[in-house]
């Protein structure tokens, strides 16, 4: 009996102590899972910090940017991140602008996508109507340095273009109807416009910090405006001013034109062209010209 008695209580003490090996385990493997779940919320917590003061920069420098004080400020846009992913949406006054607020906010640090939903106030005015072609010539000339977009006065009849206003020079002048005559629709420009009999301090963007976004948007905005470089796909890229350019052109002439034109948008300090040329070719993409009838008249 004794030695029974012996037996079950030695049964019964393993049993208990596996017993409380079992428990121990579960214990920590439970309380593993708390530390890691709490460790997995603080991760979370932690992103969803970061995402949030992102989003919040995104928006605040979209609406600090040159291009929205400057271009767009008569525009009624919204901007609105999350996680990366911008959303653009409102009314614009003209079909230009809904580019330029896209590109601009594609520069940004931390963009990821841009879902543009913008309109244009009013009726669009037809494609190649004298209308149309006014406001391509604006654009075409807004972003220029070397010209005085805001001090030229464009006037469109027939696809005659009429350019009036004061420049600060002969060069100016001729540079202005330079940039008009390569605008699609344009079948002759006139240039009326006086040039100063003393030197004229700029109105552009003299001293004035412009941010690589509204950069990289002016860039691209200009470049699809002129007739002869509309139809490349150049990529832009700019760090503290220095503009990249990449993409395929035909020949060095195209290369060399789009470096002309990137070089004079305002606050680039340099431009990299990294464009590769496509194998020579006889002749010259007739597109790439101008009209044989366009002429410039210059009083």
């Amino acid at each position: 009996m004794e030695v029974i008695l012996r037996l079950n209580v030695g049964k019964q003490t393993n049993h208990n102590k596996m017993k409380s090996i079992l428990m121990t385990k579960t214990s920590v493997k439970a309380r593993d899972t708390l530390i890691l779940a709490a460790a997995s919320a603080l991760l979370l917590a932690g992103s969803a910090v970061r995402a949030s003061e992102t989003d919040n920069r995104i928006e605040s420098s979209a609406k600090k940017s040159y291009v929205f004080k400057h271009y767009l400020t008569d525009d009624s846009i919204k901007t609105e991140s999350k996680n990366g992913a911008v959303t653009l949406t409102g009314s614009v006054a003209e079909e230009s602008h809904i580019g330029l607020a896209r590109d601009t906010v594609e520069g940004l640090p931390g963009v990821k996508s841009v879902d543009n939903q913008l309109t244009v106030k009013g009726e669009r005015p037809a494609e190649h109507s004298d209308t149309w072609v006014g406001l391509k010539v604006k654009t075409a000339l807004l972003f220029h340095r070397n010209v005085r977009a805001t001090k030229t006065d464009v006037n469109v009849k027939d696809g005659i273009v009429s350019l009036s206003g004061e420049a600060t020079s002969i060069a100016q002048k001729e540079l202005t109807a330079e940039y008009a005559k390569d605008v699609e629709g344009v079948k002759e420009v006139k240039n009326d416009m006086t040039v100063a009999k003393s030197t004229v301090k700029t109105d552009e963007t003299t001293g004035e910090k412009i941010d690589d976004a509204s950069i990289t948007a002016e860039v691209k905005m200009s470049l699809l405006s002129h007739r002869s470089t509309s139809a490349l796909k150049t990529k832009v890229e700019t760090t503290a001013g220095v503009v990249t350019l990449t993409g395929i052109t035909k020949n060095a002439a195209e290369k060399a034109l789009v470096t002309k034109l990137a070089t004079d948008i305002n606050g680039v300090s340099s431009v990299i062209n990294n464009m590769t040329i496509q194998a020579a070719v006889s002749n010259v993409n007739p597109s790439l010209l101008p009209p044989q009838n366009l002429r410039i008249a210059s009083k």
